[in-house]
């Protein structure tokens, strides 16, 4: 017989305005819920695992879409981060708007995504792999002494006292009344960052099923093939890494107005390899796939720091460091994905069709590959 869970499921799917609605009441009042019970740090939580959903879908362009692989990505964050610093804190003495400032630096990170991308045309796998990280810390070291002989990054003390957004008058910065509640700023930037991140999502499904999403997935399943159907390569890798760079840029932007200081110590190569693993995790090309692993490893490993206090409840002492044991669980899940979910939770299902066989077609290719190498 069939569960509740399966029935009430079922009906969502057979209603999808129904389903559509309840999601969008429940992500409404997600926050708010969160704020009551777990606290308002857990609120903040949320507002960066947004922000991780950002920067997974503009790196799924990249990797998912056109299948170059990007260790680097977190360059982009930084140089959209860094340019909303710039232009709206004392550091340069200008305050200009929220509004303006965003599509700028979205526009000057795409820009340093062509920049990668054009000296890295002919480079593939793990040589591009090399490339893009070397890009990455490059960025981060230039951000790091840039201080002198002048002072354009602040070197690493970073800069502070950047301007919280600012939209129509209303300050992100204090706690804003609206219908008797008071929403706090962790708040307000959920709200702001919520639909920032769905308007990237449809950006990238629109993409995904335009003309340039196939020129994409032509491109990474067989460049060669794809450049004798006619797709000029080198045009539309350039457009992946710049499209993937426009996004790491806006969510750099809105990181910088949420914490209201950076610096390069917030850029650093762990913070690539774990956007990567988010879409290894949930599933290349994917797009529900890379919004799911792009969570999962926001929010576990926060949840995981409550084990010291477990250990110390039950065991009356910490016998092992919540962060120790954080790490060794994102790696155990990390090989267990390799082992036995290799085309991550939620795969595409060109993935899948990949890495199963179906009705034998797999294994009669691979045999007809091993009968013409005879």
């Amino acid at each position: 017989m069939r569960t509740a869970l399966e029935l009430a499921l079922a009906r969502l799917r057979a209603r999808p305005r129904l389903a559509f609605a309840l999601l969008a009441i429940l992500l409404a009042l997600l926050p708010l819920l969160t704020g009551a019970t777990l606290g308002r740090a857990w609120v903040r939580v949320l507002d960066l695992s947004l922000l991780y959903v950002m920067l997974a879908t503009g790196l799924n362009i990249v990797v998912g879409y056109a299948g170059l692989l990007d260790l680097g990505y977190i360059a982009f964050y930084a140089l959209g981060a860094y340019f909303y610093a710039w232009l709206a804190s004392p550091h340069f003495g200008l305050h200009l708007p929220f509004w303006a400032i965003l599509p700028m630096g979205a526009a000057f990170a795409g820009l340093f995504g062509v920049v990668l991308g054009a000296p890295t045309l002919r480079l593939r796998g793990d040589y591009l792999a090399i490339v893009t990280l070397g890009f990455g810390e490059i960025i981060r070291i230039f951000l790091n002494n840039l201080n002198a002989p002048v002072n354009i990054t602040n070197g690493p003390q970073g800069i502070n006292m950047i301007d919280p957004v600012r939209l129509d008058g209303l300050s992100f910065g204090s706690p804003v009344q609206v219908l008797g509640l008071s929403l706090a700023p962790v708040h307000l930037y959920y709200y702001l960052f919520l639909v920032l991140t769905l308007l990237l999502i449809f950006i990238a499904y629109r993409l995904q099923d335009s003309r340039l999403g196939r020129a994409w997935a032509a491109l990474r399943e067989d460049e060669i093939a794809a450049a004798a159907m006619g797709i000029n390569a080198r045009n539309v890798k350039l457009l992946a890494f710049a499209m993937g760079a426009t996004f790491g840029g806006l969510a750099g932007g809105l990181f910088a107005a949420f914490q209201g200081f950076i610096s390069p110590d917030s850029f650093n190569l762990w913070e690539s390899i774990l956007v990567v693993c988010m879409i290894v995790l949930g599933g290349m090309g994917n797009i529900p796939g890379v919004i799911l692993g792009a969570l999962l490893l926001t929010l576990i490993p926060e949840a995981l720091r409550y084990l010291g206090d477990v250990q110390r409840a039950l065991l009356g002492h910490v016998f092992v460091d919540p962060s120790d044991l954080r790490m060794l669980l994102f790696g155990l899940a990390l090989v267990g994905m390799m082992l036995y979910r290799p085309a991550g939770l939620l795969p595409s299902r060109v993935r899948r069709r990949e890495f199963a066989a179906v009705d034998g077609v797999a294994e009669q290719e691979q045999a007809d590959l091993y009968d013409s190498r005879a």
